[in-house]
């Protein structure tokens, strides 16, 4: 947002303009070492755009959730290989 239409406040954005308060999704952590992903794709002689990272990051959170929801499932605490 342009700073005269509003103010971005951490995870809250104020419009001025329309007077609206719009909640704003918390970031990912990253749980993938960029540096490598890229040396991963460069050796397929490959290049690497800058949204691939971050698709990349969230098919691995739906991955890791999936794999919870399965390991519930099957009464455990614990994510097995089997559960990915």
């Amino acid at each position: 947002m342009c700073r005269l239409q509003g103010f971005d406040a951490g995870l809250i954005k104020f419009n001025f303009l329309t007077g609206r308060i719009k909640r704003m999704a918390k970031q990912k952590e990253s749980l993938v070492v960029v540096s490598k992903v890229k040396a991963y794709i460069k050796s397929k002689k490959m290049m690497t755009s800058s949204e691939a990272l971050g698709a990349i990051n969230d098919a691995l959170y739906g991955m890791l959730d999936a794999a919870a929801v399965r390991a519930k499932a099957n009464r455990r605490s614990t994510i097995k290989a089997q559960d990915i």
